[in-house]
């Protein structure tokens, strides 16, 4: 009997783990890869061509030069900003693509990946 109800505790306990920004870390994923191994930068214009939305319309991707700029798509506080930007910053902590990750001027989260 404990083996069933200790097997159905793993499940949920990796299950519940799964994170909630799983489409966010793609979309930001391979801007990083390509920025890595395609694109030397993306440019100062024209950049809201490459932009990517999530599925749920929470989070827009841009790619600007050398940098990634993740924006909530909905009115946010500051706190809201500074969970996601720990997500980030945890999600690339080994990543050495990925110099840093912070919380710009105009209140957005950038992803530094200039060289």
């Amino acid at each position: 009997m404990i083996r069933p109800l200790f097997a159905f505790a793993v499940l949920l306990f990796f299950t519940g783990c799964s994170s909630r920004n799983d489409e966010l870390f793609k979309n930001t994923d391979a801007f990083v890869q390509s920025l890595h191994s395609t694109y030397e930068s993306y440019g100062m214009l024209g950049s809201k061509e490459y932009s990517k939305t999530t599925s749920d319309g929470m989070y827009s991707v841009t790619p600007i030069g050398r940098l990634i700029n993740v924006k909530i798509q909905k009115a946010s506080t500051h706190q809201e900003y500074n969970e996601l930007k720990e997500d980030i910053k945890e999600h690339y902590e080994n990543d050495n693509r990925v110099n840093d990750v912070y919380i710009c001027q105009g209140g957005t989260i950038m992803i530094d990946c200039r060289n």
